[in-house]
């Protein structure tokens, strides 16, 4: 059971001789969970990165920066500290431990484990450090908040739209990110609890690949001389479907329905091609977002442990408008929704 910290306002009442009482009103503790006792701004913040190298984290990265550094023109935030671990769970868990021994007022992590950081998160939280998951989540609920997105949904809402494409029957590809990590899968899960109701489609192959177009690329150019006929392919994430159509269109075959990601370079080939195409996001604001509903704890602010953000969802009707604020982004990065404190403030709020 998740540790659940709640706080009151408390009045103690003083009694001066016979005639004089005084309510004074005392702050006892925080109300958002693993905030037992006051912390006073401005707070530093740790942003435990499980790698840097994709666009995506890239991106994020940076909007982590600019929500700080809006953070610190308000006094709450003195500084940031990033950390890289490369792909490493346990490098990660070390790196974790380094903050929590240096006396970090709160942690942003995306777990490159669902389950492996599940004692070190805890052992943040029992200091009384403010530990935010976002994106690939944690298991554990003993922290202070999750923000999330439904994968789960993602996949499902991506399997639905691809099996109606295709009329229920067809020869499809499955494209995943790397194995273990909580979005990737968690958006196949969603997939093939949707696949499992069409028998007549066949998955031929499925993929794990970095979140980056090039290994995609790789991936789908072997399956493209193994196999002469697909019909569509269900790729859950962004530069997957990048990837996959480069693959296509250099063996000189005619692109298949797709679905994918935000991600610039497909909504920029979506469009290229004239494809059937399906998009969801995973905004890098998430990140913002995160230091956001930190710093709110560490006011001592009601923070609930899950923080939901609706599944945004890219259409051919939606295309044009993501691709008119494309020159604002790296070509091989995201065309993410725009942004803001209030719009965060709205999702704790749960409006």
């Amino acid at each position: 059971m998740p540790r659940t910290w709640r706080s009151r306002a408390a009045k103690v009442v003083l009694s001066c001789a016979v005639t004089t009482a005084m309510a004074i009103p005392v702050v006892a503790h925080a109300a958002a969970h693993c905030i037992t006792s006051p912390h006073q701004p401005p707070f530093s913040i740790g942003w435990a990165n499980i790698y840097s190298v994709p666009t995506w984290m890239k991106q994020t990265t940076g909007t982590i920066d600019s929500e700080v550094a809006e953070l610190k023109k308000q006094g709450l935030v003195s500084k940031l500290m990033i950390t890289d671990a490369q792909g490493s769970a346990n490098t990660q868990i070390q790196q974790i431990q380094s903050m929590i021994d240096a006396h970090m007022d709160a942690i942003l992590v995306d777990a490159g484990s669902a389950t492996a950081l599940d004692r070190v998160i805890s052992a943040a939280c029992a200091k009384g450090i403010a530990v935010v998951s976002f994106d690939s989540l944690v298991d554990t609920d003993d922290l202070t908040a999750k923000i999330i997105v439904d994968s789960k949904a993602w996949g499902s809402e991506a399997a639905t739209w691809m099996a109606k494409t295709l009329g229920g029957k067809g020869n499809i590809l499955v494209l995943n990110g790397p194995a273990g990590i909580s979005v990737s899968e968690d958006r196949r899960a969603g997939a093939m609890e949707v696949l499992k109701n069409y028998s007549d489609i066949k998955v031929l192959a499925e993929t794990n690949t970095p979140y980056n177009a090039a290994p995609a690329q790789e991936a789908v150019t072997n399956l493209l001389f193994r196999y002469p006929k697909i019909d569509g392919v269900l790729s859950l994430g962004g530069a997957l479907s990048a990837g996959a159509l480069l693959a296509f269109e250099r063996q000189g075959r005619a692109p298949v329905p797709m679905t994918g990601e935000n991600y610039r370079q497909f909504l920029e080939l979506w469009k290229k091609e004239g494809i059937k195409g399906w998009a969801a996001m995973q905004p890098n604001w998430l990140g913002a977002m995160a230091a956001y509903v930190a710093v709110q704890a560490l006011q001592g602010k009601d923070v609930p442990l899950h923080v939901g953000v609706p599944l945004p969802i890219i259409t051919d009707a939606d295309l044009g408008s993501y691709l008119a604020r494309a020159k604002d982004f790296p070509a091989d990065g995201y065309i993410y929704s725009p942004y803001s404190q209030a719009i965060f403030q709205k999702y704790i709020d749960g409006k």
